[in-house]
């Protein structure tokens, strides 16, 4: 009797590549497929642990997840970052699992799923050179590049989860995004731990552009680059953003932070004002900026914060994700003294977004009267009005266009005239 799985996938995108091509695998393993958690009879959590509120909430889905064996679900396997990191706590704590698979075990799927139902591992062969199962819509995908990371900034959990930087042959990366293209997919999202450091390892230098330009002779319509550090978002990256027309005008750089004390407390490559002529030069070349800010790292006096401010206040980037700062054990900054309460953090966390709100209603009106193009993706029934984004949003993270309009397919691209907006979101009407 086939046996039915059900995968959910926490953390980020580069988490849902791995998913995917963990799906690919029950699939060749004879397993159906199931979107409903509920009627599973295999449960498989990949999960995310890279600050404190990602592993409690991976611990809060395995735990709901195992309320369920009783009933329908037979096993339930927890893979990914989490059991990675922390095998045997999780071992000990979460008796409920029958099995924990990390980063570098996901191929063993199948082997792992017969051997705790006593059976023998049997994988059929697959005609198909794409070796993953899309769990996005059919119009985009994320292409991931590169896995671990090297940079080693203070805070951070990656290095010591994911590994070393490890690019990708750039003929397997096309290879796979020829067969992404060839299943309709129009726009590929580039990710990795770090994405500009792409082939250094393998070739001695950074190979972004080159890899940019291989994948724009695909019949594609739009690459998007998330994950790009600053101190390698070079003049002739810039320019390839800039200048090629497959490439969304849109970059995501993670500055953390621009204060001077703080970026060397962070072992963050660059000073303030580098990320201050970077940004002058992305503005001037009409790139929309989506960054990552971190608040209440160790010593982050008053001084530190409002020097924050003070750039997202002048800077204006259109898109800012910001958190506070959370300690991990085993990193350099825990040891650091000058912990903040989780109070200030909370504050400085909210007045960030509260400065970026306001920045993001200035923007949105400048947009009254344009005329964007739009790709359809959803639709809105408590607005009664289409969904979607332009090359200036990523999914899921950035801002919508909600629009009207008589007829519309999901993954076209429209005209629409932006007439108004409600918070960070924009709102239309379809005019041609």
């Amino acid at each position: 009797m086939r046996k039915s799985v059900g995968v959910i996938t926490l953390g980020c995108d580069k988490n849902r590549v791995d998913t995917e091509n963990m799906l690919y695998r029950l699939r060749l393993g004879g397993y159906d497929i199931t979107n409903d958690e509920q009627s599973a009879q295999i449960i498989i959590i990949n999960t995310c642990a890279f600050i404190e509120a990602a592993r409690k909430e991976a611990i809060d889905v395995i735990l709901a997840a195992a309320a369920c064996k009783s009933e329908k679900c037979e096993k339930l396997i927890v893979t990914g970052c989490l059991p990675q990191k922390h095998l045997s706590e999780l071992k000990e704590g979460l008796p409920e699992v029958d099995c924990f698979l990390g980063t570098d075990d996901y191929e063993r799927i199948c082997e792992i799923i017969s051997s705790l139902y006593g059976e023998e591992n049997s994988v059929k062969d697959e005609p198909t050179k794409l070796t993953r199962i899309l769990t996005t819509p059919p119009h985009y995908a994320y292409l991931k590049i590169a896995d671990g990371c090297d940079n080693r900034c203070t805070f951070c959990t990656i290095p010591s989860i994911r590994g070393k930087y490890r690019s990708r042959n750039i003929e397997d990366v096309v290879d796979e995004a020829e067969e992404l293209a060839e299943q309709g997919v129009k726009e590929l999202i580039l990710v990795a731990q770090d994405v500009t450091r792409f082939g250094a390892d393998i070739y001695g230098e950074p190979k972004l552009v080159e890899l940019i330009r291989r994948l724009s002779a695909l019949n594609i319509h739009t690459l998007r680059l998330m994950y790009c550090y600053p101190e390698l978002v070079t003049d002739e990256l810039i320019a390839e953003i800039a200048k090629n027309p497959k490439v969304a005008k849109y970059v995501d750089v993670p500055i953390q932070h621009t204060d001077d004390k703080i970026l060397k407390l962070m072992n963050r490559r660059n000073s303030g004002n580098d990320v201050k002529k970077l940004f002058s030069k992305l503005r001037n070349n009409g790139i929309t900026v989506r960054t990552t800010v971190m608040v209440g790292f160790p010593q982050e006096t008053e001084e530190s914060f409002e020097n924050l401010k003070t750039f997202i206040a002048e800077y204006k980037p259109e898109h800012v994700g910001v958190f506070a700062y959370s300690k991990e054990d085993g990193t350099p900054s825990a040891k650091l003294k000058g912990h903040l309460t989780k109070r200030t953090k909370a504050e400085r966390v909210n007045a960030i977004g509260e400065l970026h709100f306001k920045n993001r209603k200035e923007y949105n009106e400048s947009m009254l009267g344009k005329t964007l193009e739009v790709i359809y993706e959803d639709i809105d029934y408590d607005r009664n009005m289409f969904a979607g984004r332009t090359e200036y949003d990523a999914p899921d993270i950035d801002t919508k266009v909600f629009f009207t309009a008589d007829f519309v397919e999901a993954g076209e691209y429209y005209k629409v005239k932006i007439t108004g907006y409600d918070g960070y979101d924009l709102l239309g009407e379809k005019t041609e």
